[in-house]
């Protein structure tokens, strides 16, 4: 594959990141990443073949939305999903339109950066390209990550001093209502020693993402002793191909809890991975994933242990429906130098029908004498018999699915740190349960 296969040149790309004011460090970063396109290979995922996956055509490169004065004029659909008018710091992407600010008057005063990517990039130039694709994603790792950081249009950017405690948490909500909107969003958060930040971002569609793509990569840095919630529900139109990387570091005694809510309808590629760099410090990842339909999911999640007395839990439930397949890789690995350490996970599929697919792969790599380490996995079929037993009291079949799905998954989403995640999760999970 070559550039040529793209519908943008380079000097498209220079244009449009003239047009947005970006330091030139940025632009020479898009010239040089759509030049190593041209030779890096693509992703390896375990037991997915690429080939066939198109993560190159778009529509446009960037899709203006509507600037909103005010939250009443966000669309019914949100209402539904996100509590905005509660929200003390919130930014909102309609398409690739930044559309509303809002950050609370203290994290203010206490020096938070709440900027959409675009603005941190002109009003916080120097402070972006110290983190951005250098710690937990770099540009060069495959085609993937090279490709995002030439096209990115859209994310976030929270930045948390030292010592400061983020009352409210930050949420980040992207609109998709256009039918040629793609996104190459980037997600940067980086809290500062002894800081402490919650996070929660929704993906939600009410357009067709026919023929569009999604290449987002979320890096999150949490310096010593500071603790990290990172929350996200996503559910975007089945349209779209899709690779999402959400990556953390850890200093010493510093903490990153996941809770991810993965409901996008279309084939995704998904890598969820923390490096546990200093010692103490931990990594929650709990997630929960609905497919259906003919949809290819295929999800990584990773905790590497390098720090010693460090602690890795992943936990993740999901059901396939219909004819959808799912590849669910569980990994924990434990480097050389990390004893005392420990590396637990639980992953479980579920499968609705005959033709729905669902493979576990728990991994454990040791490399060190003194720690604690064990898996669990399953894979099954709904049990008829559950199913008879609900339709024999009145029950239709469809509604006892509805049951039993929301019962399989309720052991993970009660576990989610974030109440507020488990809430819209659960909303999203009945949207996409009852189509």
């Amino acid at each position: 594959m070559t550039t040529e296969t793209l519908n943008i040149s380079e000097a498209q790309l220079v244009d449009y990141s003239q047009a947005h004011n970006e330091p030139s460090w940025m632009t020479e970063l898009r010239k040089k990443a759509l030049k190593q396109v041209e030779s890096l290979e693509m992703p390896k995922p375990d037991k997915t073949k690429l080939t066939k996956w198109d993560f190159d055509s778009f529509k446009q490169h960037e899709t203006t939305g509507a600037v909103y004065n005010d939250l009443k004029e966000l669309p019914k659909e949100i209402d539904r999903i996100i509590n905005v008018e509660n929200t003390e710091n919130l930014v909102i992407q309609h398409n690739n339109t930044l559309a509303y600010t809002k950050v609370n008057e203290q994290a203010q005063q206490d020096g938070v950066i709440i900027e959409h990517i675009q603005e941190a990039l002109v009003n916080h130039s120097d402070l972006v390209e110290k983190y951005f694709m250098k710690d937990a994603v770099t540009v060069d790792e495959h085609r993937l990550t090279a490709l995002h950081t030439a096209l990115m249009n859209g994310g976030i950017f929270v930045y948390v001093p030292k010592n400061v405690v983020v009352e409210h948490p930050i949420q980040y909500v992207v609109l998709h209502d256009d039918d040629n909107a793609s996104f190459f969003n980037h997600v940067l958060l980086v809290t500062e020693e002894s800081a402490e930040v919650t996070y929660v971002e929704n993906y939600l569609s009410t357009a067709s993402g026919e023929g569009n793509q999604l290449n987002i990569i979320s890096e999150v840095v949490a310096a010593a002793n500071s603790n990290i919630s990172y929350g996200s529900v996503d559910f975007l139109d089945q349209g779209f191909t899709g690779h999402i990387i959400r990556r953390g570091v850890t200093e010493a005694d510093a903490s990153i809890r996941w809770s991810l809510g993965l409901m996008n309808e279309g084939d995704q590629i998904i890598d969820n991975t923390t490096n546990l760099i200093g010692d103490r410090s931990t990594s929650e990842l709990k997630s929960v994933v609905v497919g259906r339909g003919t949809q290819t999911i295929n999800l990584t999640s990773r905790i590497v242990q390098y720090g010693k007395e460090t602690d890795g839990y992943i936990l993740k439930h999901g059901v396939m429906k219909e004819n959808a397949s799912s590849i669910f890789n569980g990994i924990g690995h434990i480097k050389h130098g990390g004893s005392g350490s420990s590396a637990n996970q639980e992953s479980r599929v579920l499968m609705l029908s005959e033709n729905a697919r669902g493979d576990a792969n728990p991994i454990l790599l040791i490399d060190e004498d003194d720690v604690e380490a064990g898996h669990a996995a399953s894979v099954g079929r709904v049990d008829p018999e559950q199913l008879y037993y609900l339709m024999s009291r009145g029950i239709s079949q469809s509604e006892a699915e509805r049951l039993v799905i929301h019962g399989f998954l309720d052991p993970v989403v009660r576990e989610l740190p974030i109440e507020d995640v488990q809430r819209q999760l659960r909303e999203v999970i009945e949207l996409k349960v009852g189509k």
